[in-house]
């Protein structure tokens, strides 16, 4: 392959780190009102009075909104395949406010120092309810954080919003509760899993202005601009032809930019004021009212014979949703679908539970999408069965644990498959990335004890997808321009990750040119293609074989043309990424003469491929992850010393960024599993809003950290990849906690693994 498989620079990169205009508050228009939001100071409420008349007459204001001012037609705000599998329960503006932080009211002003004076002057008077700041009591509660009645389902997703239940699930394969009773030896455990905060460097920002065709054009941080066009549509009576959203650079998203947030505001206000309008979120306001990881509980159930042949699982799941249902069945669904096939070869699996609402910050998409809560549940519990039936660890994964060529009966109930014939795994070397992750590990001695110093080891293993199958599509476009060189259009929204540059490379490879010749585009609804945008780890997978297609079909019509030129018969050509030429002749053209022949004066015509695709199996990324952990029994912090994991995601279309992005990922995961919680007081009132309260891990806090890849080949990917944006997420909490019980004798069940609680349990202990 000439750029498949090459660590190619990213074509952003220059301009990113010389500090080039790129993002949406550098492009923002600079007679752009300034907007603020006023917020609730209550975590359940309803609006009595609102008096805004002040704050319109302040020097500066240009518009002030409330509920009374704003379409009161009921939405939701993920990012998802429409009709979405998340209840619609939301509004622009509502006389409920649901969390401390929702949204009350909102102001455009000449500045800020304008926009925040005119805040104090609207005037508001609550009625104040008692909130539901534990999600374990929140089902059947006197108080109903939705008790309006048109908050509706698009189809059945089990929502009961009068008992606070946003979605429900169940499934069931075998007969669970007949294998537990006939196993040896059974695990019953329960586990927790916290809120995690996005912490994106970029915060959620947007613009809006009224164009000279009377059309709303919305800039904004995004990962789904098409999404965010339909929702923008559907809040404000808009024909989605009357609206334009375009992505500029994206400062990490991480799935907290899945879901649209002030666009709604912005885009409300600049139709009220009909000037540019920009809001740029402060960090409180990221961390107060946008979105977290969903907090959840986990009772699981394991079941085995002696020899460690898994007979039975059984998860049982309750999950936090926080004051609005974004994701709330998909992250839950996850939680299992991305985990339990991991061990297909038990006879009996069952899976079920609800997603509650609470007046706590609502929770949405976060890398790792449920799997990183499953996998730390499932995980830890197989450590814990390992102990009992006296097996190492990993022999018992390697017992049990899925390969290549076989399935899942989960995969069909869960959507990874149709017709009764469930997906087939058609790559799999996770058995490969067992093995070299414990060659790494053991490079070095271990010695489990130094003075004050105890040390541990532990593994884990887990899978993720690639896009959502028979939901989510894309497509790109391709356009010749003269001199020969590429315009790649796509849909498809680059956060940070590279993604520009891996479809550019695939575009490249098929056409057969350098990746110079690409000029990659994302995403503007006006003028790139329909794409779902970043999440579900689909990029590189579903958009990549939109752009594979649109690419060989260009290459097609190229040859065609070269063949239309030099007079003779397509079997006779051949192209070298350069020149088109006859292999029993010496007729040739180069590729910058045809393309500018087309253009300027020989049978003149643009040429123009495209291509789409829609995805009917996601191929599941593997990955082993290694950890050793220092735990000093005095302070009892942790330190991970060493950090191992052997991914196999198909062919890395770019290593280096396939590295990086598992680098990242694993970061996060163990930012998780030992620094980050987002806590509240006992009013609801958001404790860990700032950078200093909230702590995540920086390169420095890892020792040692290191990334392979499995060399593997993905039938169905586009040159044989897979995904990776999110497997490296998904082992650090179960690997850590693992790690930590080998060093300490007490298994740590609720996340993150603190030096509080450590202290604690070797007090008990």
């Amino acid at each position: 392959m000439k750029t498949v498989e090459k660590s190619i620079p990213k074509v952003d990169g220059m301009g990113l780190v010389t500090g080039k205009p790129a993002y949406t508050d550098d492009l923002a228009p600079s007679n752009a009102l300034i907007v603020k939001v006023l917020r609730s100071p209550y975590a359940f409420a309803r609006i009595k009075k609102i008096d805004k008349s002040e704050a319109e007459k302040l020097n500066g204001v240009y518009g002030v909104i409330t509920y009374e001012d704003v379409p009161q037609n009921i939405i939701t705000r993920a990012g998802q395949g429409y009709p979405e599998p998340s209840p619609h329960d939301k509004r622009i503006l509502d006389n409920y406010v649901r969390y401390v932080g929702d949204e009350v009211a909102a102001v455009a002003a000449i500045d800020q120092n304008v926009a925040e004076e005119a805040l104090k002057l609207i005037k508001v008077e609550y009625e104040v309810f008692d909130p539901i700041l534990n999600f374990e009591e929140a089902i059947d509660n006197k108080t109903i954080v939705h008790p309006e009645d048109d908050c509706h389902e698009m189809f059945p997703i089990g929502y009961e919003p009068k008992r606070n239940i946003a979605a429900a699930y169940e499934m069931n394969v075998g007969d669970v509760e007949k294998e537990l009773k006939k196993s040896d030896v059974v695990v019953t455990e329960r586990f927790y899993s916290q809120a995690q905060a996005h912490v994106m460097s970029e915060p959620h920002s947007c613009f809006a202005y009224i164009d000279f065709n009377e059309r709303l054009v919305v800039v904004t941080s995004t990962q789904t601009p098409f999404h965010v066009r339909r929702i923008i549509g559907h809040a404000l009576n808009l024909p989605n032809s009357k609206i334009r959203v375009i992505k500029p650079r994206v400062g990490g998203g991480y799935g907290g930019k899945q879901q649209i947030h002030g666009e709604l505001i912005v885009s409300a206000l600049v139709l009220k004021t009909k000037m540019p309008c920009k809001l740029v979120y402060t960090r409180k306001e990221v961390f107060e009212s946008t979105f977290t990881r969903h907090p959840m509980r986990f009772d699981v159930s394991v079941g085995s014979d002696k020899e460690g042949n898994l007979k039975a699982l059984d998860v049982r799941l309750l999950s936090d949703t926080g004051a609005y249902g974004e994701h709330a069945l998909t992250v839950f669904m996850v939680a299992a679908s991305k985990t339990l096939p991991l061990y297909n070869k038990v006879n009996a699996v069952r899976f079920g539970g609800d997603v509650v609402y609470t007046n706590r910050g609502s929770a949405g998409a976060f890398r790792g999408y449920g799997a990183i809560q499953g996998n730390f549940a499932l995980e830890s519990t197989i450590d814990m069965l390992a102990e009992k039936l006296s097996i190492d660890p990993i022999e018992l994964r390697k017992k049990n644990m899925i390969a290549e060529g076989e399935t899942s009966k989960i995969f069909e109930i869960m959507g990874e498959g149709t017709s009764g014939t469930p997906m087939t795994v058609e790559s799999c070397k996770l058995d490969y990335c067992v093995d070299r992750a414990l060659e790494m590990m053991n490079e070095k001695e271990f010695v489990k004890k130094e003075g004050n110093i105890l040390r541990g080891r532990g593994g884990a293993i887990a899978m993720q997808g690639s896009g959502i199958p028979y939901i989510d599509m894309a497509s790109s476009i391709l356009k010749l321009n003269d001199d020969g060189f590429f315009n790649l259009l796509i849909g498809a929204t680059d956060i940070g990750t590279g993604s520009d540059t891996v479809l550019s490379q695939i575009a490249a490879e098929a056409l057969g040119v350098s990746v110079d010749k690409i000029i990659p585009y994302s995403s503007d609804t006006d003028l790139t293609p329909f794409d779902t945008g970043a999440y579900a780890s689909s990029t590189t997978y579903v958009t990549g074989h939109a752009v594979k297609r649109s690419a060989l079909e260009m290459k097609e019509i190229l040859l065609k043309e070269a063949c239309n030129y030099l007079s003779i018969e397509k079997d006779d050509i051949d192209f070298n990424g350069e020149t088109f030429f006859n292999v029993n002749g010496n007729e040739k053209i180069t590729l910058k003469e045809l393309s500018n022949k087309l253009y300027y004066n020989h049978n003149q015509k643009q040429l123009v491929s495209n291509g789409s695709y829609f995805g009917k199996k996601s191929p599941p990324p593997f990955m082993c992850a290694l950890a050793e952990v220092e735990i000093n029994k005095n302070t009892g912090v942790v330190r991970v010393s060493d950090y191992v994991g052997v991914v196999d995601c198909g062919t890395t279309i770019n290593p280096n960024l396939a590295k990086i992005q598992v680098e990242g990922g694993l970061l996060q995961g163990i930012g998780m599993a030992l620094y980050e919680d987002v806590k509240y007081d006992e009013k609801g009132h958001l404790l860990t809003n700032t950078s200093m309260t909230y702590r995540i891990p920086s390169r420095t806090e890892v020792e040692r950290m290191r990334v392979e890849f499995a060399k593997s080949y993905e039938p169905s990917g586009p040159y044989g990849a897979k995904s990776v944006g999110e497997i490296g997420i998904d082992t650090p909490p179960a690997a850590i906690a693992n790690a930590v019980y080998n060093a300490i004798g007490v298994r740590i069940k609720d996340l993150p693994i603190t030096p509080e609680k450590i202290l604690k349990a070797l007090k008990n202990k």
